[in-house]
């Protein structure tokens, strides 16, 4: 560790708080490449928390410490790393900005008590960008807007402000304007809008502070009426809009004061621009953070049930309360094995502590529901991969365990004297399915321990091991999301191979038809004989198997037809045409022969499934493929894109309708064939700028076309 923290130039130690209102939980969100790492890493070399400021493209940030995020030049993981500004921790939680990495931030959400949404003055935002802003403001969680790359030749901070006014509302505005230098071009300080004062950035940091020049004051003018106004209107005092409209110059700290509240509140949405590069309005941004953003005592705890479902009063952000803490990420470090980042909601979390570890909800995940008591060895206070011990963690703060033998993401922590569980938080479905093989047999006890491990640490992966295809598939996000699975199972010394992924299929006959089966063997001196017709009828869809005996005069004995059955039930099983079950079914039997000596249970059955296998090449066999139920969730705008695609995949809308949980969306229902849906996480995130979300229900299972049923039985036929 000490190699990796001289690495980062990481200089001083953790900081340590003994009390919630000196914490704050700030999570960083925003489109990929809008500059959000880069700027974690500024405010941490401002603040003194490391000693130099890394770099994405060189991989020495301290949040993309994984090998997949320097690969990729884009963070693929949440990260947190705190810092000290003014005797106050923020724990600053980097979020991936690419979509398939939505888990990652559902999780970042959860740990913050407000959000500070990055924009780039060059590229503007994206649509997930705004959808994310409208979710915010759903459960009225405090937001600003920090405008990055103010150095680069293309920057608009006055367009990327109106961006953010048309996107987010008219409560978003500036608290400073940039000030160009000498040159004309780069940024130089910014025009403080309440102060009317100018933070110079010429001698670098800490900005100088002074007067503005002359040529300032009337951009300094209008925006400042602007943003007052804006200010005044969110006041709790009812008399300061009329004051200030009859001429009354209100006192700064009146202003700034109801800044705070407002924007606390979650009412008001300062901007403020930055330059990570040249540090200009870091220090701004920092004081924004601390002195506007709320504490954790402010934040309502989650709210807890006992470990049985059974109700329990609300708690508070007290660190003499009950412990009540939450797994927000779960990763497993080569060297010091699981790492769990833990949000302390409730109480005190102390190294040597026993605790109770719960999950429960999410068995439909990989997850099966657990309950274990754990004693807690170190308590550290994360820096990226950078490990610090510190005493403790109180309520509101968020810190990392070590060597936990069962602790997930998402799982509650608490006393073991008194087990308290938080309902997870909403977590997206995975829906790309990827299908992999190991190479060799020593390679799969390996993939075995290693996908535990990934599936305990990330919610949006899941595990199917699907008894019909016999195939091991990942659902993932989308192809970044399994390109960083397989590069961290092929990390952990894992050979595998990935192939196309197979549906489960049926087979049925599609006509009435007669089978006859004969199993007549002479082996080593032991006989086989049994011989049986029988007649199969194709039944309704769901019916499912129905055997009818119709033997007459004991042509099979009475205590062979039950071997009759099972030899059909065995063949369909195994499939007749292209290896997949065969449903839908009655199958009667109606004559038979057997030998008084060489009849016996085997032969029966052997004969049964002849039966069986005679009557398809009479009985029209076809596939029937699942159809699922598929509700898309589209912006308006797409609308006609997603319906067209959909009856390109054979899709049948069933209607569409306003979503009701928000404007300017719509819901999307059709029915789908499940072969047809493959791709679809990937092909409907092209399609909405990857706004569009869907989720899918099996419906039933229908036949499916012939050139298309014809094509799996090649296929099959290859394989076997």
């Amino acid at each position: 560790m000490a190699q990796k923290n001289q690495e980062k130039g990481v200089t001083g130690g953790a900081p340590v708080v003994t009390e919630p209102g000196r914490v704050r939980n700030v999570v960083l969100v925003g489109h990929s490449g809008a500059g959000k790492t880069t700027l974690v890493e500024a405010l941490l070399a401002a603040s003194g928390t490391i000693g130099r400021a890394g770099t994405v493209a060189d991989g020495s940030t301290v949040c993309d410490h994984d090998p997949a995020a320097v690969r990729q030049q884009r963070s693929v993981s949440l990260a947190c790393a705190p810092l000290l500004h003014r005797d106050v921790k923020v724990n600053l939680l980097d979020t991936p900005g690419y979509g398939d990495f939505v888990g990652e931030l559902r999780a970042g959400l959860r740990a913050a008590d407000a959000a500070l949404f990055v924009v780039s003055a060059v590229d503007g935002m994206d649509a997930a960008t705004a959808a994310l802003w409208e979710e915010c403001a759903a459960v009225d969680m405090p937001r600003a807007v920090a405008v990055t790359r103010l150095d680069h030749p293309r920057a608009d901070f006055d367009e990327a402000v109106a961006l953010c006014q048309r996107v987010f509302g008219d409560n978003v505005l500036p608290l400073y304007l940039p000030m160009l230098g000498d040159d004309g071009e780069s940024v130089a300080g910014l025009m403080g809008l309440i102060t009317r004062r100018v933070l110079d950035y010429s001698a670098g940091l800490p900005a100088a502070v002074r007067e503005p020049d002359p040529e300032h004051l009337p951009a300094i003018l209008e925006s400042r009426n602007e943003l007052i106004e804006g200010v005044i209107a969110e006041s709790e005092d009812e008399t300061l809009m009329d004051r200030y409209l009859g001429g009354e110059e209100i006192d700064t700290e009146v202003l700034i004061t109801d800044l705070e509240k407002a924007v606390a509140r979650g009412h008001f949405y300062p901007v403020v621009p930055v330059c990570a590069e040249t540090g200009v309005g870091l220090d701004a941004l920092l004081d924004g953070l601390v002195s506007a953003f709320p504490s954790p005592l402010e934040h309502d705890v989650p709210a807890v049930t006992g470990v049985d479902g059974s109700p329990r009063s609300p708690l508070a952000c007290d660190p003499d309360g009950p412990l009540v803490a939450e797994v927000v990420k779960t990763t497993v470090d080569r060297h010091v094995g699981r790492v769990s980042l833990v949000r302390v909601f409730s109480g005190t979390l102390r190294p040597d502590q026993v605790i109770h570890v719960s999950g429960h909800g999410m068995a439909e995940r990989g997850h099966p529901d657990h309950d274990a008591d754990e004693r807690v060895g170190h308590v550290y206070s994360p820096l990226g991969a950078t490990l610090r011990e510190v005493p403790a963690a109180v309520a509101g703060d968020i810190c990392a365990i070590t060597k936990s033998g069962s602790a997930e993401t998402g799982d509650t922590i608490s006393a073991k004297e008194e087990p308290l569980l938080v309902a997870p938080w909403e977590m997206p479905e995975p829906l790309l399915p990827v299908a992999i093989v190991a190479r060799s047999r020593a390679d799969e006890d390996v993939l075995a321990r290693n996908l535990a491990r990934l599936v305990a640490g990330d919610p949006t992966l899941r595990l199917d091991r699907n008894p019909e295809t016999h195939q091991l598939v990942l659902w993932c996000m989308g192809e970044a999301h399994a390109d960083v699975v397989l590069d961290r199972l092929r990390a952990g010394g894992v050979e595998l191979d990935t192939e196309p992924v197979r549906v489960a299929l049926r087979e049925t006959f599609g006509a009435a038809a007669k089978g006859h089966g004969r199993h007549v063997k002479q082996s080593g001196g032991h006989g086989q004989y049994a011989v049986c017709d029988i007649e199969v009828e194709p039944l309704p869809r769901g019916a499912g198997f129905e055997f009818v005996d119709k033997v007459v005069g004991g042509a099979v004995p009475h205590n062979y037809i039950p071997s009759v059955e099972k030899g059909v039930r065995a063949q369909m099983e195994r499939g007749l045409v292209a290896g997949c079950p065969v449903v839908d079914l009655r199958v009667t039997l109606v004559d038979g022969k057997a030998h008084s000596v060489d009849s016996s249970d085997a032969a029966f059955q052997t004969a049964g499934a002849l039966a069986l296998r005679d009557a398809a090449e009479k009985g029209q066999p076809g596939l029937l493929e699942p159809v699922d139920e598929v509700t898309v969730r589209v912006p308006d705008s797409s609308v006609g894109a997603v319906l067209g695609d959909l009856s390109g995949r054979r899709g049948r809308v069933l209607g569409t309708e306003p979503d009701p949980d928000a404007e300017g969306r719509t819901l999307v229902r059709a029915e789908v064939p499940a072969t047809e849906l493959l791709r679809y996480a990937v092909e409907l995130r092209s399609m909405t700028a990857g706004t569009g979300t869907f989720r899918r229900e099996f419906a039933r299972y229908e036949p499916m076309p012939a050139p298309l049923a014809e094509q799996v039985r090649k296929e099959h036929a290859t394989r076997t």
